[in-house]
């Protein structure tokens, strides 16, 4: 793999956009999917690729996108839509390639939940790659663990919820929230890490082994 680059890659999907302002970092680098497009416009933000097969834009964007491709034609990737990878999964695909090792997903959920669901399996295939991803919403966030711990501040407010994405997810501990566990095996057909809370102390979560999408929800 190249090396790692310092930026992050921001990754503006079609989904339901859910932020008012993104805030892009030097080092950063955008790619706008498909529809994800006029979101950049909304956003007044430039973005450095854009990617797709183009089924999900409006006639004004898809003049846009013409014209950025007589201006540019680096700038623009067309895929067919008959095709294994996702928009999303191609893009990240793309970045992993050029170095990025941080992805923010933005409209990344929302809309069809097969989407949704797609997207969360990209962060999975980040965390596969030596890399981090995470569904930003405006409201809260989602992300990926495998073989684990992370922590979470003291001022650290809202509700946290663990699924295990695969078929058993061994060794899972939650400390320093509402419902604490212990070396627990959580599975898939059971929902037991639903609607956690944070209580103002520093939080932990580890899994030994397995994997986890934890959700996050901010109060509003």
């Amino acid at each position: 793999m190249p090396k790692p680059l310092k930026g992050r890659c921001i990754l503006i999907g079609a989904g339901d956009l859910t932020v008012g302002e993104i805030r892009k970092k030097e080092g950063d680098y955008v790619i706008a999917l498909d529809g994800g497009l006029g979101y950049c416009d909304f956003l007044r933000l430039e973005p450095d690729l854009i990617i797709g097969d183009f089924d999900s834009v409006t006639d004004g964007e898809r003049q846009a996108l013409e014209t950025i491709e007589k201006i540019a034609p680096e700038r623009v990737i067309r895929l067919k839509p008959e095709k294994d990878d996702t928009d999303m999964l191609f893009a990240i695909k793309h970045a992993l390639n050029m170095g990025y090792r941080e992805f923010l997903l933005y409209a990344a959920t929302g809309g069809r939940l097969d989407h949704t669901l797609a997207n969360v399996q990209c962060l999975l295939f980040l965390k596969n790659h030596d890399s981090t991803g995470y569904l930003m919403d405006g409201n809260g966030m989602i992300l990926v663990m495998k073989d684990e711990k992370i922590t979470f501040r003291e001022n650290m407010e809202g509700y946290l919820s663990l699924f295990c994405l695969g078929e058993r997810a061994e060794g899972v501990t939650i400390k320093g929230l509402k419902y604490p566990l212990e070396d627990y095996v959580m599975t898939n057909d059971f929902p037991i890490g639903i609607s956690n809370e944070f209580i103002g102390e520093k939080a932990e979560i580890s899994v030994r082994k397995g994997e986890l999408v934890c959700m996050i929800s901010f109060p509003s």
